[in-house]
């Protein structure tokens, strides 16, 4: 997503108004667990501060598809993420060692960079109906039964007092 700042820049605009929908090629998420990206929103402005800095300040908002943790469907998870900051700090925290930007910035790497740290850890869908939760063996443990305690650990404990 590349804009152009040469009336920025000029000083003929005091900001320039971004609002856009953002298309992510597939190679994008290649080695992420992320399956989809759909309706990602950009809405914000880039303006220049007192030392000539150019600003970011957008919103990113829109929809990760994931496999759920526990059966690997596709699951929707809305996400939206708020990104202020200095082009040259923007570009460094994503480790971007990009070309002085003369008269055009690409914002692509720092919204993809911001989309990867809103990815939750596990997503689990809603209809859990048809999944299997225990077989011979093994019994699924959900967060609120995770309380089993070893009874051979549980001698150690007598070992602190």
């Amino acid at each position: 997503m590349i804009i152009d700042l040469t009336r920025l820049k000029n000083g003929i605009d005091e900001y320039i108004e971004v609002d856009e929908l953002v298309p992510f090629e597939q190679e994008y998420a290649q080695n992420t667990e992320l399956i989809d990206l759909k309706n990602t929103m950009v809405k914000g402005t880039l303006y220049k501060d007192s030392t000539e800095q150019i600003i970011l300040n957008i919103v990113l908002k829109g929809v990760m598809v994931l496999p759920c943790s526990i059966t690997l469907k596709p699951v929707d998870y809305s996400f939206e993420c708020s990104i202020h900051g200095s082009m040259e700090e923007l570009y460094q925290e994503i480790d971007k060692n990009d070309k002085k930007y003369e008269n055009s910035i690409d914002i692509l790497p720092i919204l993809w960079e911001n989309i990867l740290m809103e990815m939750p850890m596990k997503v689990v869908s809603d209809d859990l109906s048809d999944a299997k939760t225990e077989g011979e063996g093994w019994k699924l443990i959900t967060e609120k039964e995770d309380t089993y305690i070893n009874p051979e650990l549980e001698k150690l404990k007598d070992l602190l007092d």
